[in-house]
């Protein structure tokens, strides 16, 4: 959230057309979406986290973290493809 604070201004001062920033800001919002999923299912799979079902859990949560990992790299893509291209 704190990197989102900072983030979201910064792009609307940086040098690029509308459709850059809109761009730039919308991948900060997405790995927030996608952060907050995450913590849903984390919030779920803990509350329902029995042994017969131990490993689906664990699947789910590593799962929301891999997506919150692609929304990074997407975020860090999109940023570098609007600054320098």
């Amino acid at each position: 959230m704190l990197l989102a604070l900072i983030l979201i201004p910064v792009a609307f001062y940086m040098p690029v057309n509308g459709t850059g920033k809109a761009l730039m800001v919308g991948s900060v919002i997405w790995v927030l979406v996608v952060e907050l999923l995450n913590s849903g299912i984390e919030g779920v799979t803990d509350r329902v986290y029995a042994s017969r079902i131990m490993h689906i859990c664990q699947r789910a949560k590593d799962l929301g973290s891999a997506a919150v990992m692609l929304s990074l790299a997407a975020l860090i893509a999109i940023w570098l493809f609007a600054l320098l291209g």
